[in-house]
């Protein structure tokens, strides 16, 4: 028998690169795994690139995140864990009910088509981008000051400018206005099988003090998996804001990700038939 790494896929959320993964990168592969962080189709390889390049991302949406990260599961050797943030939560969800991934890990997660609440906070965070119609064919940027309501609000502001300065960049303004019509729509791109009962395990995580996604938010699609009978757990986090995955408590987090795993009987390095 030969050891074979499983592999890990993040996903990351809007107005975040996909470099801010990389601390959660250096803890999977000293764990075991195999981890990878693809950015979003079209996303320039670093921070400045992509503040200089906005248009790249410009009208991404949903469906055509799914499908980037589809085609890359679907390459790798071995299902992946998908562990995905905001609006990469909801990409692990999606991906996880079409039957691709072992187990996904949704961390404050975009809301899913059938979630009602709408809370004051979220409208506000969002509102950079929905106030403006123009803005689902275009990405936006958001102030230092927006990022601080939307992502740092649980953190000091010095530690929110400095999340700001080294990972904020334009994202596509279509996947919110998607989120936001999902309800009204027959065939909304947010939709996810969650009646599924042949997935793999999911656990929704919640920072109580989010902005962008509230508790309420979560919870409510929680409640969505409730007749499915594949495992599906919902752990909160107090005192946790939008930023939970790149401040400076995102071990606290991983380490939370990582034992929910483990006692799914997921781990770094799986054996595998040799020749």
């Amino acid at each position: 028998m030969a050891n074979q790494r499983t592999p890990v896929v993040l996903i990351h959320g809007l107005w975040l690169h996909s470099s801010s993964w990389h601390p959660w990168m250096e803890l999977l592969h000293a764990e075991g795994f195999d981890p990878l962080a693809p950015g979003w189709p079209g996303e320039p390889d670093d921070v400045a690139d992509a503040r200089s390049h906005p248009q790249a991302v410009a009208g991404t949406g949903i469906e055509d995140v799914t499908e980037h990260y589809a085609s890359l599961v679907r390459a790798l050797p071995t299902e992946p864990v998908l562990i995905g943030h905001s609006f990469g939560g909801l990409i692990a969800q999606k991906l996880l009910g079409l039957g691709l991934g072992r187990a996904a890990v949704a961390i404050d997660p975009a809301p899913v088509k059938g979630v009602r609440p709408l809370p004051f906070t979220q409208l506000r965070s969002a509102f950079p981008v929905l106030r403006n119609p123009a803005n689902r064919s275009r990405a936006v940027s958001l102030t230092a000051a927006q990022f601080r309501y939307a992502f740092g609000n649980a953190i000091p502001q010095s530690e929110s400018d400095a999340l700001f300065e080294a990972y904020a960049v334009p994202a596509p303004g279509r996947p919110l206005f998607e989120a936001a019509f999902a309800n009204f729509s027959r065939r909304s791109p947010a939709a996810i099988d969650t009646g599924n009962t042949g997935r793999g395990p999911l656990l929704l995580m919640s920072g109580q003090r989010d902005h962008t996604v509230p508790d309420v938010v979560t919870r409510a699609a929680y409640k969505l998996y409730g007749d499915s009978t594949a495992t599906t757990d919902l752990k909160q986090l107090p005192d946790r804001g939008h930023s939970l995955v790149v401040d400076q408590g995102w071990r606290a987090v991983a380490d939370c990700a990582l034992g929910w795993l483990a006692r799914q009987g997921i781990t770094g390095l799986s054996a595998t038939a040799g020749r």
